[in-house]
């Protein structure tokens, strides 16, 4: 009488269910990352509601000074300056632009001020300020 020669394949099914348990606890299971916002284009009826609907740039210039779109304000009147724009606005987004030369420490004042006045979202704009 002959021996067969068989693969027992229990075990190499045991060895890959266990891998399978393994990898599937060691992969996150919520994705990581930011939350962003692209922006979209805007339909035909929508364009002149978004000529209306201005963006807020809070600029800071490496003299301190700062303005919220065209206009400039000074440290003190800023915090009612945004709380009195925001009441009037549905949406409460707000762009940060400063020059390269400013300490992270001002902008980051600069970011909670807006946010204290009623800023949801605060952007930041990575393009230069013309010197």
């Amino acid at each position: 009488m002959r021996t067969k020669a068989d693969i027992n394949i229990t075990p190499l099914i045991d060895v890959l269910l266990v891998l399978i348990v393994i990898f599937m606890v060691i992969t996150p299971l919520t994705p990581q990352g930011l939350e962003v916002s692209v922006p979209r284009d805007a339909a035909p009826g929508e364009a002149s509601k978004a000529q209306n609907d201005e963006k807020l740039v809070l600029r800071l210039d490496r003299d301190g000074r700062v303005h919220l779109n065209q206009e400039t304000l000074d440290a003190a009147s800023l915090f009612a300056r945004l709380r009195e724009v925001f009441s009037t606005r549905g949406d409460r987004t707000i762009f940060v632009q400063a020059s390269q030369d400013l300490l992270f420490n001002d902008i980051a004042q600069l970011i909670d001020v807006a946010r204290g006045a009623g800023a949801n979202r605060v952007g930041l704009l990575i393009t230069p300020l013309n010197p």
